[in-house]
């Protein structure tokens, strides 16, 4: 692996408008597309009492709907990897499209499912299949919109071009977590539990409609046109070729990656709802700690892209991992000791989430054009589904034993595969500039 792959032709100019088009639709279609898959950890406590037999209490409940949490990122290596084998073999742009359809559909109907009450077992069953889909759809939307977006943008600005990627996928999370802090707030327990969990879910549908709608406008990558002229697409089963010859790029992909699953999954997407029943915040403040830590998250992204073109991959995840580390110590122990700086500490540990701006550089990176996709996505969507279904389950038990500090213990532990990513990369010269 280079740092440099021979594939790309290096490309000097600066950013113009067609790029910003690019970045500003792929974006945009990406929050929308995340909305639709993250919105269900906002409402995982209601899920788990609606969609599972009744009498459990708030904890069960929600370990029960973290489940299904789980479950798809089970199903993202299925997606991703089908999706990227016809990325490197037909085109980036048309499964870019598909994977964003197929999370609109089952993010409608979860918002028309009858419950537990109405269909007993079947409720369980049915939410757990539409979570496979949405599984499968965002397997390849996340690596798909990383390698789209970097083959449409100068090499010099890869690294701030991916990360704001990033930050629009992340955009969804705020999305989501504005939407549940107003639901909370502005509607009884009563009425949320009856209907106001399927509002979130109907309006996820019409978003991802609107994201397919927006994609149309997009053009497919000149690095894969370039390589269609020139009949340099890969001849082998994609996939095949990633394992046998770039296992190192594909065990380095794997290790970042999952420090990013424990930026978002633990500090973004499950402290709103273990601060309420570990620390017993309530909803509103914690939902509102979630939004300002979802936005400050975003920004963390920008600047984890701009440290990528500036000190250079290995750098920007050292100094992102050990952020990571601390910050969420700091806000655990404060929710521990009562709350009193919970929204400046919320948005300090979002910003190092920002991990999640570094990670795809390094991925992108990784891998030579005409096995990008693949390669991205094997990694990628193999170390989230081990990472995403382990994590919720541990977290939740941490949460329980640990006396609710056990979630930052989870993020330190992982924050160290960071920093011993991040040593690998800067004594590797290879892989500790810029592409």
């Amino acid at each position: 692996m280079s740092a440099t792959l021979p594939d790309d032709t290096v490309d000097a100019r600066p950013l113009d408008r067609r790029d910003a088009k690019t970045l500003v639709l792929s974006a945009l279609g990406g929050a929308l597309e995340f909305y639709d898959f993250v919105i269900f950890v906002y409402f995982a406590k209601t899920l788990g009492h609606l969609f599972f037999p009744p009498g459990g209490s708030d904890w069960l409940a929600q370990l029960q709907a973290f489940s299904l949490f789980a479950v798809a990122y089970l199903a993202r290596p299925l997606g991703g990897i089908v999706m990227a084998h016809f990325g490197d073999r037909v085109g980036r742009k048309r499964m870019f499209t598909l994977s964003v359809f197929l999370m609109a559909v089952p993010t409608l109907l979860i918002g028309v499912l009858p419950t537990y009450a109405s269909i007993g077992l079947f409720a369980p069953v049915l939410l757990t299949l539409l979570r496979v889909v949405q599984g499968v759809a965002i397997g390849g939307e996340v690596p798909g919109a990383w390698v789209f977006v970097s083959e449409h943008v100068p090499s010099r600005r890869k690294g701030l071009a991916v990360a704001s990627l990033s930050a629009g996928l992340t955009f969804g999370i705020l999305l989501g977590s504005l939407l549940a802090a107003y639901l909370n707030a502005h509607m009884s327990p009563e009425a949320l539990m009856d209907h106001g969990w399927r509002i979130a879910f109907i309006l996820g549908g019409v978003f991802g409609f609107i994201a397919v709608y927006l994609r149309r406008w997009l053009s497919e990558t000149p690095v894969f046109a370039r390589m269609r002229e020139r009949r340099q697409l890969s001849e082998e089963l994609p996939a095949w070729v990633v394992v046998r010859d770039h296992l190192p790029g594909v065990l380095l992909s794997m290790a970042v990656t999952w420090v990013l699953t424990a930026a978002i999954v633990v500090v973004i997407l499950m402290t709103p709802t273990l601060m309420q029943t570990a620390f017993h915040v309530d909803a509103v403040r914690a939902f509102t700690g979630g939004s300002i830590g979802a936005f400050t998250l975003c920004l963390g992204c920008v600047g984890g892209g701009l440290l990528v073109d500036w000190l250079g991959r290995g750098r920007a995840m050292l100094i992102a991992s050990v952020g990571l580390m601390l910050s969420t110590y700091a806000l655990y122990f404060d929710l521990q000791a009562g709350g009193a700086h919970l929204y400046p500490l919320y948005a300090l540990a979002g910003a190092f989430a920002g991990v999640a701006g570094v990670v795809p550089a390094v991925l992108v990176a990784a891998f030579p054009a005409p096995i990008r996709f693949s390669g991205i996505s094997v990694s990628y969507n193999v170390a989230y589904a081990i990472a995403g279904a382990v994590t919720p389950l541990v977290v939740g038990y941490l949460a329980r034993a640990a006396g609710g500090i056990g979630p930052a213990h989870y993020v330190a532990l992982v924050s160290l595969v960071g920093v011993a990513a991040s040593v690998y990369m800067i004594v590797d010269k290879r892989h500790a500039v810029s592409s």
